[in-house]
C-alpha cells in the first residue's frame, strides 16, 4: 500500500547529503565511544555521591561542594608553582625563606588558636561562613591575577586563600556529622569526601597545567581558579538547613584528656581519643615534613627536567598514597581502628629507616607513598575512634577541633623540615625519630587509656578490651 506523497523507494540510509550512509572512521568510532565512557562515567559518579542515602541527609550536598573546593585548592597551587614555591626554594636570601615560611606556615598556626574555637562557636551561618570563604578566595585569586608581577600582592593573596582554606577545612569538619546519613560511618563519610577530593584535585590540576603548558599564562589560570571557588561558593550556600544547626551540641576540649591544661574550654573527650589524636598528629607532622624537606632538597640536589620529574614523582607516589589509604581505610570499616593506626605507624618507621641507610629517589618516593597510605588510615582511624568514643552532643566540635590540632602537626613538621640542611640521610634519620616518638607516645597513652576504662570512668561505656591499642 502507497502513502499518498511519499516518495518512491526505500528511505535514504544514515544522515550524509544525499541520503548517503556516513562513512565509519576511526576518529568517529573513538568520539562515540569517549561519549561514552565519558556519559557512563559521570552517571557512576553521580550514583556513588549519593549512595547509601546521602542524597536525602544532604550529605551529597556537602560531597560536591567539598569537591570543588579542593579542585580550586589544586589549581591555585598550580598557579602559583613557578612565582612562590620554586623560587622561595632555589633562593639562598635568608629574606626570601623567612617570607616564605610566612607565607605557608602562619596561616596553618593562626588556625589551631584563634579561627578554629571561633568557627567552632558558630552555632548559626556556617553555610554563610563557608560559602564566604570561597567569595574571599575568589576575589584573592582574582587580585592577584590583576597584580601577579607585583611580589607582594602574590604573597599578601596566597597568605589569604591559605587562611581562608583552613577556615573552610574546620568549618566542614563541624557539618560532616550534621548531615551524616543514619545508616553511614563517620569514617565512610570522610573517606567519601577524600576520595571525590583528591580526584577532583588531580583532574583540575592536571588541566590547569596543560592550560598554562599551552599558554604560558599564569594570571589567567588565577582567573579560572576565582571562578571555580565562586561555584563552591554558590554550593556551599544550598547546603541543606541542618548545617546551621546546633541543638542540643557542647564545645570539646582535643587538648587533654581531663580538665586541667586543655587549650580551650570544653568537655574532655578521653585518654583514647587524645591517644589517637596524638598519633594521627604524628603522621601528619611526618606528611608536612617530607613535603618540605624533600621539595628543598631536590631543589637543592638537581635542577632542570629532572628536577620537575623528581618533584612530579613524589607529588604522584604521596597523592597516590593518601587515595589508597583513604579508599583500603573505607573497604576495612575500621571495626578495629587501633592496631591498623599502629600497624601503618611501625610500617612507615621502618620505611623511614631504610631510606636513611640507603637515601636515593626510589626510596624517598617509597616513604612518600607509605606516608601518604598511614596520613590517610591515620585520619580514618581517628575518625573511627571518634565515632565510638565521644557522645554525639560532643561530635561536630570533637571534629572540627580535632583538625586544627592536625593542621598545626603539620606546621611542626614542615618547620622542622625547612630548618635542616639538604641531606637525605639525616633528613630521613629525623623523619624515623619523629614515627618512634609518636609510635612509643601512643602505646604508652594507649595503656593508659587501658587502664583507665578499666577502673570504669564515670560517664563513659567501656568498650571492648580487644578494640585498644594496648
Amino acid at each position: 500500500m502507497t502513502v499518498p506523497g511519499a516518495p518512491d523507494g526505500p528511505p535514504p540510509r544514515g544522515g550524509g547529503l544525499g541520503g548517503a550512509p556516513r562513512k565509519i572512521t576511526v576518529t568517529r568510532v573513538a568520539a562515540a565511544r569517549t561519549r561514552q565512557l565519558v556519559t557512563g562515567g559521570a552517571r557512576r559518579i553521580g550514583a556513588a555521591s549519593r549512595a547509601d542515602g546521602a542524597q536525602q541527609s544532604g550529605l551529597t550536598a556537602l560531597v560536591w561542594t567539598h569537591t570543588v573546593n579542593y579542585a580550586a585548592d589544586a589549581m591555585i597551587a598550580v598557579s602559583l608553582a613557578g612565582t612562590i614555591f620554586f623560587s622561595a626554594a632555589r633562593s639562598q636570601q635568608r629574606g626570601n625563606v623567612a617570607l616564605y615560611l610566612l607565607v605557608t606556615m602562619a596561616p596553618f598556626a593562626l588556625v589551631a588558636p584563634l579561627i578554629g574555637p571561633a568557627l567552632d562557636r558558630m552555632h548559626h551561618g556556617r553555610r554563610l561562613a563557608l560559602g564566604g570563604t570561597s567569595l574571599l578566595r575568589a576575589l584573592l585569586a582574582w587580585i592577584m591575577a590583576a597584580n601577579f608581577g607585583n611580589a607582594f600582592a602574590l604573597y599578601a593573596g596566597a597568605f589569604g586563600i591559605l587562611v581562608l582554606s583552613k577556615s573552610y577545612a574546620v568549618l566542614r569538619g563541624a557539618c560532616v556529622p550534621r548531615v551524616l546519613p543514619e545508616r553511614m560511618s563517620l569514617v565512610s563519610a570522610n573517606a567519601r569526601l577524600s576520595i571525590f577530593g583528591l580526584g577532583a584535585a588531580a583532574v583540575a590540576a592536571a588541566l590547569l597545567a596543560g592550560f598554562v603548558k599551552l599558554t604560558g599564562s599564569y594570571p589567567w589560570a588565577l582567573r579560572i581558579t576565582a571562578g571555580v571557588f565562586l561555584v563552591a561558593s554558590v554550593l556551599a550556600l544550598r547546603l541543606p538547613s541542618r548545617v546551621d544547626s546546633a541543638e542540643g551540641e557542647q564545645s570539646a576540649a582535643v587538648l587533654s584528656s581531663a580538665r586541667r591544661g586543655r587549650l580551650w574550654a570544653g568537655e574532655p573527650l578521653g585518654q583514647h581519643v587524645v591517644t589517637a589524636l596524638r598519633a594521627a598528629g604524628g603522621l601528619r607532622a611526618l606528611a608536612g615534613f617530607l613535603t618540605l624537606f624533600l621539595a628543598f632538597l631536590i631543589q637543592d640536589t638537581a635542577r632542570g627536567f629532572g628536577a620537575a620529574a623528581a618533584v612530579g614523582g613524589l607529588a604522584v607516589a604521596a597523592g597516590g598514597g593518601s587515595l589508597a589509604g583513604t579508599v583500603l581505610g573505607a573497604r576495612l570499616r575500621l571495626a578495629r581502628p587501633d592496631p591498623v593506626l599502629l600497624t601503618s605507624m611501625g610500617a612507615v618507621a621502618v620505611t623511614c629507616a631504610v631510606a636513611a641507610l640507603s637515601y636515593s629517589l626510589s626510596t624517598a618516593i617509597l616513604v612518600a607513598l607509605l606516608a601518604g597510605v598511614a596520613n590517610s588510615l591515620g585520619k580514618l582511624c581517628l575518625d573511627a575512634i571518634v565515632q565510638r568514643e565521644v557522645p554525639d552532643v560532643l561530635r561536630a566540635s570533637a571534629f572540627a577541633r580535632s583538625e586544627t590540632l592536625l593542621q598545626l602537626a603539620w606546621v611542626f613538621g614542615g618547620g622542622l623540615g625547612i630548618a635542616l640542611p639538604s641531606d637525605g640521610r639525616l633528613g630521613f634519620w629525623v623523619a624515623t625519630v619523629l614515627v618512634v616518638l609518636a609510635f612509643a607516645a601512643t602505646v604508652v597513652g594507649s595503656r593508659r587509656a587501658l587502664r583507665l576504662r578499666r577502673r570504669g570512668p564515670a560517664g563513659r561505656t567501656p568498650a571492648p578490651p580487644a578494640a585498644d591499642l594496648g
